[in-house]
Protein backbone atom coordinates (compact mmCIF):
# COMPACT_ATOMS: atom_id res chain seq x y z
CA UNK A 1 0.00 0.00 0.00
CA UNK A 2 2.47 2.28 0.93
CA UNK A 3 4.55 1.63 -2.33
CA UNK A 4 1.84 1.77 -4.43
CA UNK A 5 0.99 5.73 -2.74
CA UNK A 6 4.88 6.65 -3.13
CA UNK A 7 4.91 5.08 -6.95
CA UNK A 8 1.89 7.87 -7.25
CA UNK A 9 3.55 10.68 -5.67
CA UNK A 10 6.54 9.99 -8.08
CA UNK A 11 4.40 9.87 -10.65
CA UNK A 12 2.29 13.37 -9.77
CA UNK A 13 5.86 15.51 -9.56
CA UNK A 14 7.65 13.84 -13.00
CA UNK A 15 4.59 15.09 -14.92
CA UNK A 16 4.23 18.39 -12.99
CA UNK A 17 7.47 20.08 -13.03
CA UNK A 18 8.08 23.42 -11.10
CA UNK A 19 7.99 25.09 -14.76
CA UNK A 20 4.29 23.97 -15.57
CA UNK A 21 2.83 23.48 -12.34
CA UNK A 22 3.68 27.17 -11.79
CA UNK A 23 1.72 27.87 -15.17
CA UNK A 24 -1.86 26.75 -13.75
CA UNK A 25 -1.26 28.39 -10.37
CA UNK A 26 -2.30 31.88 -9.86
CA UNK A 27 -5.35 33.56 -8.49
CA UNK A 28 -5.39 37.08 -10.35
CA UNK A 29 -3.17 39.31 -12.96
CA UNK A 30 -2.24 43.02 -11.89
CA UNK A 31 -2.74 44.55 -15.23
CA UNK A 32 -0.18 47.62 -14.97
CA UNK A 33 0.27 51.03 -17.32
CA UNK A 34 2.90 52.85 -17.11
CA UNK A 35 2.90 57.00 -17.80
CA UNK A 36 5.74 57.58 -20.09
CA UNK A 37 6.32 61.64 -19.20
CA UNK A 38 7.34 59.71 -15.79
CA UNK A 39 9.53 57.29 -16.80
CA UNK A 40 11.59 59.64 -19.03
CA UNK A 41 11.49 62.50 -16.09
CA UNK A 42 13.67 60.38 -13.65
CA UNK A 43 17.43 59.92 -13.27
CA UNK A 44 17.49 57.04 -15.37
CA UNK A 45 16.21 58.23 -18.85
CA UNK A 46 14.85 57.07 -21.48
CA UNK A 47 15.10 56.21 -25.02
CA UNK A 48 12.78 56.45 -27.35
CA UNK A 49 11.95 53.06 -29.91
CA UNK A 50 13.42 52.70 -33.34
CA UNK A 51 9.43 52.52 -34.12
CA UNK A 52 9.10 56.29 -33.28
CA UNK A 53 8.13 58.66 -30.29
CA UNK A 54 5.29 57.11 -28.18
CA UNK A 55 2.00 58.89 -28.04
CA UNK A 56 1.39 61.56 -25.15
CA UNK A 57 -0.74 58.36 -23.25
CA UNK A 58 -0.46 55.59 -20.22
CA UNK A 59 1.46 52.83 -22.45
CA UNK A 60 1.39 49.25 -21.30
CA UNK A 61 4.16 47.90 -18.63
CA UNK A 62 2.49 44.00 -18.24
CA UNK A 63 0.17 41.85 -17.48
CA UNK A 64 1.57 39.64 -14.12
CA UNK A 65 -0.03 36.33 -12.79
CA UNK A 66 -0.15 36.91 -8.89
CA UNK A 67 -1.09 35.07 -5.86
CA UNK A 68 -3.98 36.34 -2.90
CA UNK A 69 -0.78 36.28 -0.56
CA UNK A 70 1.33 39.29 -2.15
CA UNK A 71 3.80 37.08 -4.15
CA UNK A 72 3.68 35.73 -7.28
CA UNK A 73 5.18 33.46 -10.41
CA UNK A 74 7.89 33.85 -12.22
CA UNK A 75 9.15 32.30 -15.31
CA UNK A 76 7.19 29.45 -15.48
CA UNK A 77 7.90 27.82 -18.72
CA UNK A 78 11.57 28.15 -20.49
CA UNK A 79 10.28 25.71 -23.31
CA UNK A 80 7.77 28.46 -24.88
CA UNK A 81 9.89 31.36 -25.29
CA UNK A 82 8.72 34.68 -27.34
CA UNK A 83 7.38 33.60 -31.06
CA UNK A 84 7.06 37.18 -32.79
CA UNK A 85 5.03 34.93 -35.59
CA UNK A 86 2.48 34.47 -33.07
CA UNK A 87 1.46 38.05 -32.77
CA UNK A 88 2.11 39.34 -35.92
CA UNK A 89 -0.84 40.40 -36.61
CA UNK A 90 -0.77 42.78 -32.94
CA UNK A 91 2.83 44.26 -33.57
CA UNK A 92 1.05 47.30 -34.89
CA UNK A 93 -0.92 47.70 -31.82
CA UNK A 94 1.80 46.81 -29.53
CA UNK A 95 4.44 49.39 -30.84
CA UNK A 96 1.68 51.84 -30.21
CA UNK A 97 0.79 50.54 -26.96
CA UNK A 98 2.91 48.74 -25.25
CA UNK A 99 6.40 50.77 -26.49
CA UNK A 100 9.54 50.43 -24.86
CA UNK A 101 11.46 53.09 -23.82
CA UNK A 102 14.60 51.13 -22.47
CA UNK A 103 17.77 52.45 -23.84
CA UNK A 104 19.35 51.70 -26.01
CA UNK A 105 16.60 52.23 -28.21
CA UNK A 106 14.41 49.06 -29.16
CA UNK A 107 11.94 47.65 -31.71
CA UNK A 108 10.23 46.65 -29.27
CA UNK A 109 10.74 42.76 -28.67
CA UNK A 110 13.19 42.58 -26.45
CA UNK A 111 10.39 44.35 -23.69
CA UNK A 112 7.93 41.92 -24.59
CA UNK A 113 9.95 38.74 -24.98
CA UNK A 114 10.56 39.91 -21.28
CA UNK A 115 7.39 40.11 -19.94
CA UNK A 116 6.17 36.96 -21.69
CA UNK A 117 8.97 34.57 -20.07
CA UNK A 118 8.59 36.30 -16.89
CA UNK A 119 4.51 36.56 -16.65
CA UNK A 120 3.46 35.59 -19.81
CA UNK A 121 4.62 32.15 -19.07
CA UNK A 122 2.87 31.69 -16.01
CA UNK A 123 -0.57 32.08 -17.46
CA UNK A 124 -0.44 29.45 -20.34
CA UNK A 125 -3.15 27.57 -18.46
CA UNK A 126 -5.58 29.72 -19.24
CA UNK A 127 -4.15 31.68 -22.06
CA UNK A 128 -1.88 30.97 -24.80
CA UNK A 129 1.62 33.51 -26.18
CA UNK A 130 -1.17 35.63 -28.59
CA UNK A 131 -4.17 35.14 -26.13
CA UNK A 132 -1.93 36.90 -23.48
CA UNK A 133 -1.07 39.51 -25.27
CA UNK A 134 -4.35 40.36 -26.65
CA UNK A 135 -5.63 40.66 -23.16
CA UNK A 136 -3.05 43.16 -22.61
CA UNK A 137 -4.51 45.30 -25.68
CA UNK A 138 -8.34 44.69 -24.84
CA UNK A 139 -7.38 46.34 -20.93
CA UNK A 140 -5.84 49.00 -22.16
CA UNK A 141 -8.77 50.18 -24.38
CA UNK A 142 -11.26 49.14 -21.72
CA UNK A 143 -9.74 51.41 -18.96
CA UNK A 144 -8.27 54.06 -20.75
CA UNK A 145 -7.09 56.12 -17.85
CA UNK A 146 -5.92 59.41 -20.13
CA UNK A 147 -9.80 59.86 -21.09
CA UNK A 148 -11.13 59.01 -17.05
CA UNK A 149 -8.34 61.57 -15.76
CA UNK A 150 -9.06 63.96 -17.95
CA UNK A 151 -12.81 63.95 -17.85
CA UNK A 152 -12.01 64.54 -14.32
CA UNK A 153 -9.55 67.59 -14.74
CA UNK A 154 -6.52 65.97 -14.39
CA UNK A 155 -3.79 66.33 -16.85
CA UNK A 156 -0.25 65.98 -18.09
CA UNK A 157 0.66 69.52 -17.58
CA UNK A 158 3.32 69.20 -14.93
CA UNK A 159 0.93 70.38 -12.61
CA UNK A 160 -0.35 68.83 -8.79
CA UNK A 161 -2.80 66.50 -7.98
CA UNK A 162 -4.01 65.35 -4.96
CA UNK A 163 -3.85 60.98 -4.97
CA UNK A 164 -7.71 61.09 -3.66
CA UNK A 165 -8.78 62.60 -6.96
CA UNK A 166 -6.55 61.09 -9.13
CA UNK A 167 -7.85 57.51 -7.49
CA UNK A 168 -11.45 58.76 -7.37
CA UNK A 169 -11.34 59.63 -11.24
CA UNK A 170 -9.87 56.55 -12.26
CA UNK A 171 -12.25 55.10 -10.30
CA UNK A 172 -15.30 56.44 -11.93
CA UNK A 173 -14.02 55.64 -15.17
CA UNK A 174 -13.23 51.97 -14.66
CA UNK A 175 -15.28 50.84 -11.83
CA UNK A 176 -12.71 49.67 -9.85
CA UNK A 177 -10.15 51.02 -7.47
CA UNK A 178 -6.10 51.55 -9.07
CA UNK A 179 -3.33 51.35 -7.25
CA UNK A 180 -1.29 54.15 -7.99
CA UNK A 181 2.68 53.83 -7.80
CA UNK A 182 5.09 57.20 -7.70
CA UNK A 183 8.74 57.82 -8.72
CA UNK A 184 10.77 60.58 -8.25
CA UNK A 185 12.15 63.02 -10.98
CA UNK A 186 15.27 64.97 -10.95
CA UNK A 187 13.89 67.82 -8.79
CA UNK A 188 12.70 65.21 -6.18
CA UNK A 189 8.98 65.93 -6.54
CA UNK A 190 6.82 62.41 -6.39
CA UNK A 191 4.84 62.02 -9.43
CA UNK A 192 2.47 59.74 -11.14
CA UNK A 193 4.24 56.93 -12.47
CA UNK A 194 2.47 53.77 -12.96
CA UNK A 195 -1.22 52.60 -11.77
CA UNK A 196 -2.35 48.93 -11.57
CA UNK A 197 -5.29 47.71 -11.84
CA UNK A 198 -6.35 43.74 -10.68
CA UNK A 199 -7.63 41.50 -13.14
CA UNK A 200 -9.88 37.97 -12.98
CA UNK A 201 -7.78 34.98 -13.79
CA UNK A 202 -9.62 34.91 -17.63
CA UNK A 203 -7.43 38.35 -18.24
CA UNK A 204 -10.81 39.83 -18.99
CA UNK A 205 -12.66 41.43 -16.39
CA UNK A 206 -11.65 43.92 -14.05
CA UNK A 207 -12.06 43.21 -10.59
CA UNK A 208 -11.06 44.68 -6.31
CA UNK A 209 -7.32 44.04 -5.70
CA UNK A 210 -6.94 40.84 -3.21
CA UNK A 211 -3.81 42.48 -2.13
CA UNK A 212 -1.89 45.86 -2.82
CA UNK A 213 0.80 45.68 -5.08
CA UNK A 214 4.74 46.50 -3.70
CA UNK A 215 4.99 49.70 -5.49
CA UNK A 216 6.72 53.08 -4.24
CA UNK A 217 3.99 54.64 -2.29
CA UNK A 218 3.19 58.17 -3.68
CA UNK A 219 2.63 61.58 -1.53
CA UNK A 220 -0.91 63.45 -1.02
CA UNK A 221 -0.08 65.26 -3.65
CA UNK A 222 2.00 64.72 -7.19
CA UNK A 223 3.28 66.04 -9.93
CA UNK A 224 1.47 64.33 -13.46
CA UNK A 225 4.23 65.18 -15.70
CA UNK A 226 3.99 66.47 -19.24
CA UNK A 227 5.60 63.91 -21.81
CA UNK A 228 7.92 65.65 -24.46
CA UNK A 229 7.74 69.34 -25.25
CA UNK A 230 12.08 70.17 -24.81
CA UNK A 231 12.00 67.11 -21.96
CA UNK A 232 15.60 65.33 -22.27
CA UNK A 233 15.74 61.65 -22.98
CA UNK A 234 19.42 59.34 -23.39
CA UNK A 235 20.70 58.75 -26.67
CA UNK A 236 22.01 55.16 -27.25
CA UNK A 237 25.57 56.61 -26.47
CA UNK A 238 24.53 58.00 -22.55
CA UNK A 239 23.95 61.46 -23.55
CA UNK A 240 21.36 63.87 -23.49
CA UNK A 241 19.15 65.34 -26.50
CA UNK A 242 17.09 68.27 -26.38
CA UNK A 243 13.70 67.27 -28.11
Amino acid sequence: MKLSFLICVFAFIAQCLPAHCASKDFDFFYFVQQWPGAYCDSKQSCCFPKTGRPASDFSIHGLWPNYNDGSYPSNCDSDSPFDESQVSDLISSMEIHWPTLACPSGDGIKFWTHEWDKHGTCSESILDQRGYFQAALDLKSKTNLLQALTDAGIKPDDGFYSMEEIKKAIKDGSGFDPYVECNVDRSGNSQLYQVYMCVDTSGANLIDCPVKPRGRRCKSEIQFPKFGGGRRVASETGDHDEL
